[in-house]
């Protein structure tokens, strides 16, 4: 999964935060900060936990003191690319 994360999401500790969700979860891939302030989380493991990490990014208000501010979540589903790890670029 392909998430493109908008709002205030760079320089807040969001990749940070996404990481060690991610991690619990036990995903790979990475969260990079885009040159136009969105954030892009790649995301490979199970369904059901790839599907809890969007819902955590997508949580509103969030209970899990989130850094920053999230206005919306776009995903986009593909084959996994073999990612390993979990980390931010």
């Amino acid at each position: 999964m392909t998430a493109f994360v908008h709002g205030h999401v760079q320089g807040v500790g969001f990749r940070w935060w996404t990481r060690s969700r991610a991690l619990e979860l036990g995903l790979r891939g990475h969260a990079t900060n885009l040159r136009d302030g969105r954030v892009q989380v790649v995301a490979e493991g199970e369904r059901g936990d790839v599907d809890k990490l969007l819902e955590l990014l997508r949580e509103q208000p969030s209970t899990t003191r989130r850094p920053g501010s999230v206005e919306t979540v776009v995903e986009q589903y593909s084959a996994p690319r073999g990612e390993e790890g979990f980390i931010e670029r």
